[in-house]
């Protein structure tokens, strides 16, 4: 019998590279749980390797990074500070609808920056799992919408 395939193919390795080919193509079909986690882990290592490039190619800019990031989380922090004050004093004054108004101003202006503050933070102290928070992020910004 394999005198017939193999006049047929040409020789007894060309139908190994056949039963080859068509084995392989079968697994290729059926993508199995470890080699998803296998391709995820890929896909992670690989991310972080990019972030780490990149921090490394636009290392001059670090202090403007810090700066702006700086002054982003100062002005939030900034807002709270001032509208946990002005809820304070509205106790200890004779008009405190002006000072609760604008606490209410503030805490509201501070919880729009909130999203941008926690990655800001993140990128600073949480840089190897930025995909997962950035995803969070990105899904609540997408809910306000």
């Amino acid at each position: 019998m394999w005198s017939f395939f193999s006049k047929l193919f040409g020789s007894d390795t060309a139908i190994e590279k056949t039963i080859d080919t068509v084995s392989n193509g079968l697994d290729k079909l059926y993508y199995s749980d470890e080699e998803k986690a296998e391709d995820a882990m890929k896909d992670r290592s690989e991310a972080r390797q990019m972030i780490v490039q990149w921090m490394a190619a636009t290392s001059g800019q670090n202090l403007a990074r810090r700066l702006i990031a700086l002054s982003i989380v100062g002005v939030w922090l900034g807002m709270y500070i001032c509208a946990s004050a002005g809820s304070m004093i509205a106790v200890w004054v004779g008009e405190p609808d002006k000072w609760i108004e604008t606490s209410k101003l503030l805490f509201e202006f501070a919880n729009g920056l909130n999203d941008a503050v926690m990655l800001i933070i993140a990128f600073y102290f949480c840089a190897p799992y930025m995909g997962d928070l950035t995803k969070g992020v990105l899904s609540r910004w997408g809910d306000k919408k």
